[in-house]
């Protein structure tokens, strides 16, 4: 079922020792992947600490992912679709400007506890646009048994990384075309292709990925942690760690 909500009826952010980072806009997905290394690494926030972001036509591997049977690089070319290869693990995901990328920088070591408080958060976020989801307990979050996030964990020597990806109004015909899973990894979820696998939010709720950055940044954003200029250029000079040439 559809919901439409107005922004106006969401409840005040009720969560406290959170913060938000802003981050630019209209950058490579690499300064973002980036930017959450740094943040974790030289920032060191001593709370929980939020990035919410958006990329172009971008395809994001896993650290473990074999690009040249998972990624479709000839299409990416002709197509203009960045390629990028994160350090936490997990499959491949195309992302554009119809998803909603969310990253929490946590001040703890304990993976199952972290990884359990980021994706309550993810539900509850979602449960706030009408949207019931459920988590699988791999690193899936469904509704009605169908993929709208997929998430991934990077443990550092003092903080963790988590990120997900929220599938609003994705290009589908770039996602089918971009990445080419393996049909073992399609069985291993019990259908024959990503089209079965997956469903877009926007035929769950009327709330738009605009909309849902702002609820974001308004529950997320108890207090705001700004990066410096001298933060933002060493972070670009670290983004190329992310790129794959194509």
């Amino acid at each position: 079922m559809r919901h439409t909500f107005s922004l106006t009826t969401f409840a005040p952010n009720s969560y406290t020792e959170m913060h938000l980072i802003p981050l630019p806009e209209g950058r490579k997905l690499s300064f973002y992947l980036a930017a959450e290394e740094y943040v974790a690494r030289e920032v060191m926030p001593t709370d929980d600490a939020w990035m919410v972001w958006q990329v172009g036509p971008s395809v994001i591997c896993g650290r473990n992912q074999d690009i040249a049977t998972e990624v479709n690089l000839d299409y990416c070319r002709q197509q203009g679709i960045g390629v990028f290869r994160r350090k936490s693990g997990g499959g491949c995901v195309y992302a554009d400007m119809g998803n909603v990328m969310l990253t929490m920088i946590a001040c703890s070591d304990q993976v199952a506890f972290t990884y359990h408080r980021f994706v309550e958060m993810l539900l509850l976020l979602l449960r706030d646009i009408g949207v019931h989801a459920t988590h699988t307990g791999r690193n899936d979050i469904l509704v009605d048994g169908r993929k709208v996030s997929g998430t991934a964990f990077q443990l550092l020597t003092t903080h963790s990384i988590a990120h997900s990806t929220m599938l609003f109004d994705t290009d589908m015909q770039h996602m089918l075309n971009a990445i080419t899973p393996t049909r073992a990894k399609l069985e291993a979820h019990g259908v024959k292709s990503v089209n079965q696998r997956i469903t877009l939010l926007k035929n769950h709720t009327g709330v738009t990925p605009q909309q849902f950055v702002s609820l974001c940044q308004r529950r997320l954003g108890q207090q705001t942690l700004n990066l410096t200029a001298a933060d933002l250029t060493a972070i670009e000079r670290q983004a190329s760690a992310f790129d794959i040439r194509l």
